[in-house]
């Protein structure tokens, strides 16, 4: 379960070490959409826990000074459907297509 986000590698390294110091296992990835070789260090970082120890990861870490991470939910936030996200972007094509057809009658 994500527990923290990291802007870069080695931030996320350093909340590793937090937790590990704890006794929390843990592991990080590269944030969906930033998986790219090419970015090396650089680019977000999700800090995965198991899910039994999720809650103490997230007192352990906003409890603490180090405000390295982005503070996520307690609860995960339920992502935007296929089907939601598809229906958004088409009408976003129709009203473009609509719109440049008016245009192009009023130019012509």
């Amino acid at each position: 379960m994500r527990v923290a986000r990291a802007a870069n590698q080695a931030e996320a390294e350093l909340i590793e070490d937090i937790l590990r110091e704890e006794g929390i296992p843990c592991v990080q990835r590269r944030t969906r959409g930033f998986d790219v070789p090419d970015f090396l260090a650089a680019g977000p970082r999700d800090v995965l826990v198991p899910a039994a120890a999720a809650q103490a990861a997230r007192e352990l870490l906003y409890a603490s000074p180090v405000r390295g991470a982005t503070k996520l939910p307690e609860e995960p936030v339920a992502g935007v459907s296929a089907w939601r996200l598809a229906l958004g972007l088409g009408l976003a094509l129709v009203v473009a297509a609509a719109v440049l057809l008016a245009v192009a009658l009023l130019a012509g």
